[in-house]
C-alpha cells in the first residue's frame, strides 16, 4: 500500500506490517483513503480526532443555518378594530423575527353571502402589513370558505433611524 503520514509525509509503497509498525510508533491509526487505486492509498491519522472535527464542523454549519417559520394569523370578516390592532402588532413581531405569515380569513354561515365585504377587509389588512415592510409572496386566493395569502419579511433589513445626538450644553464659567 502507498502510505501517507499525518503531516503529508510520503512513506512510499510499504507492506501492511510495516504500515502498522509506523502507525504504532506514532500512535496513529491507518485509514484507507483510496481503496481502488493501484496500490491502495492509506493515511496515518488519529481517527478519534478526525471524527471529533467532523462533528464540530457539522454543529458549526447547523448554528449558521437560518430557520424560517410560517406563522398563521386568522381573521373573520366582522373583526373589531381593537382585535385587528392586536393581530397587526403580532404580525409586526413575527416579521421582525424574520418569520413568514400565512394570513387567513374564514367565512362562516351567512358571511359566505357577503364575500365582497371580507375581500375588501382582507385587502386592507394586507395593505397594513405591507406598510410594516413585508412582501407579498402569494396573492390572496379563495379556497372554499377561506381567503389565504402569504407574506414574508422584506429582503432588505429595515434600517434603524439614528437617534438625534443631544446638543452639548455650553460650559458655565465660575
Amino acid at each position: 500500500m502507498r502510505l501517507i503520514g499525518d503531516d503529508g509525509e510520503q512513506f512510499g509503497v510499504v507492506s501492511l506490517s510495516e504500515a502498522r509498525r509506523i502507525g504504532d510508533d506514532r500512535g496513529l491509526d491507518i485509514i484507507e483513503v483510496s481503496p481502488n487505486a493501484k496500490p491502495p492509498v492509506c493515511k496515518l491519522m488519529d481517527y478519534g480526532k478526525y471524527k471529533y472535527r467532523q462533528q464540530k464542523q457539522k454543529s458549526e454549519a447547523k448554528k449558521k443555518q437560518v430557520k424560517v417559520d410560517v406563522k398563521e394569523i386568522k381573521f373573520r370578516p366582522n373583526i373589531d378594530v381593537h382585535d385587528l390592532d392586536v393581530k397587526m402588532k403580532k404580525a409586526a413581531q413575527f416579521l421582525g423575527q424574520g418569520d413568514k405569515i400565512k394570513l387567513l380569513m374564514q367565512f362562516r354561515g351567512r358571511e359566505m353571502a357577503h364575500k365582497h365585504i371580507g375581500k375588501e377587509k382582507f385587502q386592507s389588512i394586507i395593505d397594513r402589513i405591507l406598510e410594516m415592510g413585508a412582501v407579498v409572496e402569494s396573492q390572496q386566493k379563495m379556497m372554499g370558505n377561506r381567503i389565504i395569502a402569504m407574506v414574508g419579511p422584506s429582503k432588505k433589513a429595515p434600517k434603524k433611524a439614528a437617534a438625534p445626538k443631544p446638543e452639548k450644553a455650553e460650559a458655565v464659567q465660575k
